[in-house]
């Protein structure tokens, strides 16, 4: 599924169509990514109307065009952004194709885990209203973070790392990075921790969010082998930092990796 920086890639592929209108529509109407808001009523919100610019928060992104339409992507686990010429004929997988004069943009989505919302208002929708801050951004303190390790103090840290409404943005790949890099064990609970590893974790998560924007953000660069990123995927992976074995958990319902060389329960 793609996370913060990922996502934050797709939203400028987008880019190209900025000033520009849009001429029609073109969507597969039974497509489930329409399961919020059907695709006539896209195709009416969407036609002839300009688009201004464009957001990204966590793993949402929203799209401004003229007369206060405001659309929603979600990309689910296999849904991206990307463009074509205006002569598009779209595949199978290609449910919304937005034609304007010089690029069509288009969502593409083969499992249909994506969706899209559509919003036509002075303000902007609820659904972007009111969203809590993000883990790279200065409001993301360190006493908010601390506040969150309170609320839920007995949740395994990888499944409270992939809650959204405390760590937008934050996926199954960053949140195994982040653990790793500040030598926490998945399974080890916000109560069991000193101040010490709870400050490393929070260094570790700013430390992991502006890598993956400095790296994959701008032009899906490869993160290096120093990374757990490019080891996590082998089963036969080791730890870059140990030498030793990695080993594969499950925590939370997602599958984990980690380095019990240096990864330890307090």
């Amino acid at each position: 599924m793609p996370e913060l920086a990922e996502v934050e890639y797709f939203r400028k592929q987008w880019s190209p169509g900025i000033g520009q209108k849009v001429t029609r529509v073109l969507t597969h109407p039974k497509a489930r990514i329409f399961r919020d808001a059907s695709a006539g009523e896209i195709e009416r919100c969407l036609e002839g109307q300009s688009f201004l610019e464009s957001f990204a928060h966590g793993k949402k992104m929203c799209f401004r065009f003229s007369s206060k339409v405001w659309l929603g992507l979600h990309l689910g686990m296999a849904g991206k952004l990307q463009t074509a010429t205006p002569e598009i004929v779209p595949d199978r997988h290609d449910h919304l194709a937005i034609l304007l004069p010089s690029v069509a943009l288009v969502f593409s989505d083969y499992r249909m885990f994506g969706k899209v919302q559509i919003h036509q208002g002075n303000s902007a929708p609820f659904w972007w209203n009111n969203l809590p801050p993000q883990p790279q951004e200065a409001e993301f303190t360190r006493q908010r973070f601390r506040e969150i390790l309170k609320r839920r103090s007995r949740r395994p840290l990888k499944a409270l790392l992939l809650e959204q409404a405390d760590f937008p943005g934050i996926g199954n790949w960053m949140a195994d990075e982040i653990l790793w890099r500040a030598r926490v064990h998945p399974t080890a609970r916000p109560q069991d921790l000193s101040n010490h590893y709870r400050n490393r974790i929070f260094d570790s998560l700013k430390e992991v969010c502006d890598d993956a924007f400095r790296v994959i953000a701008p032009d899906w660069g490869d993160p290096p082998d120093s990374w757990l990123f490019n080891h996590r995927w082998k089963r036969s992976g080791q730890c870059p930092r140990s030498g030793k074995a990695l080993d594969w958990i499950t925590v939370g319902g997602r599958t984990t990796c980690y380095s019990p060389a240096i990864q330890k329960l307090p």
